[in-house]
């Protein structure tokens, strides 16, 4: 009977080793489908397929490219200035602090 018992306990061990999850990560990892082959194409054919590419792209009209340049140069202008006051505020709160140039 004690041997019978072993042998149940023995036989829970390797079931409950046989139904534990693999660990994560451990499985294998799947490949991705192979990429279709591409056609190699001459210079003069891949010359035409940029001119094809290039009609279909939507370009800023005169105008728009102005404004868009203007918004530009202001917001370096709003940009510089706020970062030369920044920097004069914190020379201030330096030379106070380290008691230097009074």
């Amino acid at each position: 009977m004690a041997s019978n018992e072993a042998t149940k306990k023995m036989d829970l061990g390797r079931n409950a080793s046989r139904s534990t999850p693999p660990a994560r990560g451990g499985g294998s990892t799947p490949t991705p489908p192979p990429r279709p082959a591409q056609k190699r194409v001459g210079p003069f054919e891949f010359l035409q397929q940029v001119r094809d590419e290039g009609r279909k792209v939507t370009w800023p009209t005169r105008k728009e490219t102005l404004v868009t340049t203007l918004m530009v140069f202001v917001m370096v202008v709003v940009a510089s200035v706020f970062f030369t006051v920044v920097d004069q505020v914190l020379r201030y709160a330096v030379t106070l602090v380290l008691g230097i140039g009074a």
